[in-house]
């Protein structure tokens, strides 16, 4: 297939579509009439010998080939787009649209609070964020990703961003009315809230690390989540005992909702990882993001 200019207006059209989800709305997004989009598709399908989009009168659907075309057309897009504002400057390098899947404890707890610093350092960088703590197709569409846990990169690039503290806390209130575990073995004694692996689809288990002493504790729960958010709310409520990641959870620790029990067991680390694609240099504004979550992950740690 020879390349030309029509091709590559094509390609930014049928990517647009994909977004919007239909016609219409890609159309206002690029400042043309539906049919001229329905034209510029239909023959890109035509070029190419394959159908993108499974239509119906309100709505478009991408056809596998058309998933799969988008997945290698948006790292080439965002390249070209990269050269053009490297060719204006460098301050002008960081720009465009940077599509991020973020864990939603770190989002909410780590990133959120600090985006306007981002904002004010690069203005002309967008941001799409989706927060989803599987790792099944978590690079489907984004630039960046961002979990916790072991590492399984795969064809991906990946960067520890730091090591988190494991920490096993509950409510006052519930203490006061169970009493406080002494040792990793009376917490069979007690409620646990429980957390779902996302790989596995079952309850993460309980360890307790001092040293190089392990324990494996056992423990019953009633209720399994698998929102971190909601599951620190209940132990502020006084569900049950939690283990969760230290960082996010100092403004309960110090403002006393939450105390940390079994303070001499403090070395269970669970790691948190930033994936990109495998380029020999990724795009500036996924440099830039990574060195800025970087940044405020070890500020975060040091405040801890």
């Amino acid at each position: 297939m020879s390349f030309d200019g029509r091709l590559l207006t094509g390609v930014s059209v049928f990517l647009a579509v994909a977004d919007a989800g239909n016609f219409a709305k890609a159309a206002d997004v690029l400042g043309v009439t539906p049919s001229g989009i329905s034209r510029a598709i239909g023959r890109l399908e035509t070029r190419m010998g394959v159908r993108l989009f499974d239509r119906t009168p309100r709505s478009v659907a991408l056809t596998e080939e058309g998933r799969l075309f988008r997945l290698q057309a948006l790292p080439l897009v965002a390249g070209l787009e990269e050269a053009a504002a490297t060719a204006a400057g460098s301050a002008a390098a960081v720009a465009g649209r940077l599509r991020v899947s973020i864990d939603p404890w770190f989002a909410r707890t780590v990133l959120a609070p600090q985006l306007p610093r981002l904002s004010e350092q690069y203005p002309n960088l967008k941001i799409d964020l989706m927060t989803a703590n599987g790792r099944d197709d978590m690079m489907s569409g984004f630039d960046v990703a961002v979990r916790f846990g072991s590492t399984n990169a795969g064809s991906l690039i990946a960067r520890k961003l730091l090591d988190v503290r494991v920490v096993t806390c509950a409510a006052p209130s519930y203490l006061e009315k169970f009493g406080v575990p002494a040792r990793p073995e009376e917490i069979a004694n007690h409620e646990a809230i429980l957390f779902r692996d996302p790989e596995t689809g079952r309850a993460f288990p309980w360890e307790f690390h001092r040293g190089d002493e392990i324990v494996r504790a056992k423990v019953e729960g009633r209720i399994v989540f698998d929102d971190p958010s909601a599951a620190v709310a209940a132990c502020v409520a006084g569900q049950g005992i939690f283990q969760s990641l230290e960082i996010g959870l100092e403004s309960w620790l110090q403002t006393g909702h939450l105390r940390q029990i079994l303070k001499d067991w403090p070395d269970e680390r669970y790691p948190l990882y930033a994936y990109h694609p495998a380029r020999h240099l990724p795009p500036a504004k996924v440099r830039a993001f990574l060195d800025f979550v970087q940044q405020i992950t070890r500020e975060k740690a040091r405040r801890s």
